[in-house]
């Protein structure tokens, strides 16, 4: 107590003190100087102290202001699934489990004996339908020519099977005449026959003139014949001039006909083009798949989940997967409340949970929607019982150059997200 008085209170001048001699009325006093001295020295140092504080504080708020951070984030990647494109047997696998493959490099091969066959009949079929396109390519021409030749001698053929049923009737008619004269001749005859028998009945005319007449009646008879015999001819000869005028007609109409003959040929030539094409088409596919046999790795990376020798695949089967480790970022779930200030391009640090190391980035890009918007079930908040969740929203974050050199990234580890806003 007697301590706390003396720090409290000024020291008390002594009776000595008091009596002092006056040659010491003007020195100080060392108990009543000290004390301001020591009360000033104090003050200082609080105020500094405050203001040590205040610059460390507005120091230490700038700095945490100054970024956003969050452990809710994990190394992402796009895998490559390598699938077959065509059904076969597994004949080798040219890579093992988390080996490292270059791009194009051959991972499995598929029996490719079916497929070699599969070619050599595409190929054969294809030069049959080449043959049969060059054949009726050749027949069109032909039957262009030959249909005009033919329109031409028909129409001759027609005009000299005009002429000659012309004549033919004309002919005909005039045997015709000699027919009826003939027979005009012979009644005249025979007339003179009868009237000279009874004559040489009663012996009026001599037995000559008798005879005379009835040489004459046998004469007209064989003149008939021959007139009916001529008019037969004729009448033939009209009957073939008319069939050949038929014949002509028809080969006239039939060679009219040669032009739709012409586009049939044409059109048949065509369809074996078109035919050429299709086999083209299927030899083209037929070399696909036996290019298929061979599958390839789509990019750099590392293997995983293979398919072993022996298997039988089908179509878009699954036989490994790739992993780009070269291509891994961040998936970084933030709080939306931290992307206030978060802009594409800021700079960030990774640190790798599983070696410790920190790796440097920038923002890529932030998502469209927050994270459960695009799960199976997006939540439905048009309820009454609805409770306020500050929900999170992916940052994609990646890589500088060279970062992931090593491949200590992996897809799916956990990390922790730091991005400088300022």
């Amino acid at each position: 107590m007697s301590e706390q008085n003396q720090s409290t209170n000024p020291p008390q001048a002594t009776p000595q003190a008091r009596n002092a001699p006056a040659d010491n009325a003007g020195a100080p006093d060392p108990l009543t100087s000290t004390y301001p001295r020591r009360r000033s020295s104090k003050r200082l140092v609080l105020i500094a102290s405050l203001v040590v504080a205040a610059v460390g504080c507005a120091f230490f708020w700038h700095y945490l202001t100054g970024f956003q951070s969050t452990d809710d984030a994990q190394v992402d990647v796009h895998l490559y699934p390598v699938s077959a494109r065509i059904s076969g047997y597994i004949q080798s696998v040219n890579v093992d489990d988390n080996q490292w493959v270059d791009e194009g490099s051959t991972l499995v091969e598929i029996d490719p004996k079916d497929y070699e066959v599969a070619l050599a009949r595409a190929q054969a079929t294809l030069d049959a339908s080449k043959a049969t396109a060059k054949s009726s390519n050749i027949d069109v021409p032909l039957s262009t020519v030959d249909t005009s030749s033919q329109l031409k001698f028909t129409s001759s053929d027609i005009k000299n099977a005009e002429a000659a049923i012309e004549a033919a009737e004309k002919q005909a008619a005039a045997a015709h005449a000699r027919v009826v004269e003939a027979q005009a001749e012979n009644v005249k005859a025979q007339d003179d026959v009868t009237r000279y028998h009874l004559l040489l009945a009663k012996e009026e005319v001599p037995k000559q003139v008798y005879d005379h007449a009835y040489a004459a009646a046998a004469t007209d008879v064989a003149a008939i014949a021959a007139a009916e015999a001529d008019e037969a001819a004729a009448l033939q000869a009209v009957q073939e001039a008319h069939s050949r005028f038929a014949e002509a007609e028809a080969r006239y109409e039939d060679a009219q006909a040669g032009p739709q003959r012409v586009d049939a040929t044409r059109a048949k030539a065509l369809s074996a083009v078109a035919d050429v094409h299709q086999k083209e088409a299927a030899l083209e596919q037929a070399q696909l798949n036996l290019g298929y046999t061979k599958i390839f790795a789509p990019v750099t990376g590392e293997v995983t989940k293979k398919v072993v020798v022996g298997l039988n695949v089908d179509p878009g089967e699954e036989l490994l997967t790739v992993v780009p480790l070269d291509q891994v970022w961040i998936t970084a779930n933030f709080k939306e409340t931290q992307l206030k200030h978060m802009r594409v391009g800021q700079k960030a640090e990774i640190q790798l949970d599983a070696n410790g190391r920190t790796y440097h980035g920038h923002v890529d890009s932030i998502a469209g929607g927050t994270g459960p918007i695009f799960s199976l079930l997006p939540p439905e908040n048009a309820t009454g019982n609805y409770v306020k969740i500050v929900q999170r929203v992916p940052v994609k974050i990646v890589l500088e150059a060279g970062e992931n050199r090593d491949h200590q990234l992996r897809p799916g580890m956990n990390v922790e997200a730091k991005v400088f806003l300022r």
